[in-house]
């Protein structure tokens, strides 16, 4: 009688387990969509087409991200979206668009306060995964 007890929780355990993972898998994390939504989206858009609710606030329109790729002969700007996300590209105009690079310098500091950390490699991943998610948006 042990054994088959035994062997149901055992069997309860992997159908719980696999239940997980399957909800997991559902619920992945989307750093780059994240990031792009608290920082992005209000003036470029949810779709990133230049849309969003600050559009009537800003001095000029914000461009259509999805055309990125297509603007630059079928290759996505990794370089020069970077770049412009991190405040050091030159020619973005007046700058209306917050130079990201310092705001995330300044977000490590803070969350950091009291441990050592790489502020490099902390505004790197996050202007990295914006960067991806950015690529995902460009028309086809």
């Amino acid at each position: 009688m042990t054994c088959v007890k035994t062997v149901a929780a055992m069997a309860a355990s992997l159908l719980l387990a696999g239940t997980v993972t399957a909800v997991q898998a559902q619920v992945k994390p989307d750093a780059g969509k994240r990031e792009y939504d608290a920082s992005c989206g209000v003036c470029h858009g949810a779709d990133g087409r230049g849309n969003g609710s600050y559009v009537e606030f800003l001095k000029r329109s914000p461009p259509d991200l999805t055309q990125l790729q297509k603007r630059n002969g079928g290759v996505f700007p990794i370089s020069r979206v970077y770049e412009v996300i991190d405040g050091a590209g030159v020619g973005h105009g007046t700058r209306e668009m917050p130079i990201w690079g310092d705001r995330y310098r300044l977000q490590a500091a803070e969350h950091y306060v009291d441990m050592p950390y790489n502020d490099q490699a902390y505004v790197r991943t996050r202007i990295l995964a914006l960067v991806e998610y950015l690529s995902r948006l460009q028309a086809r």
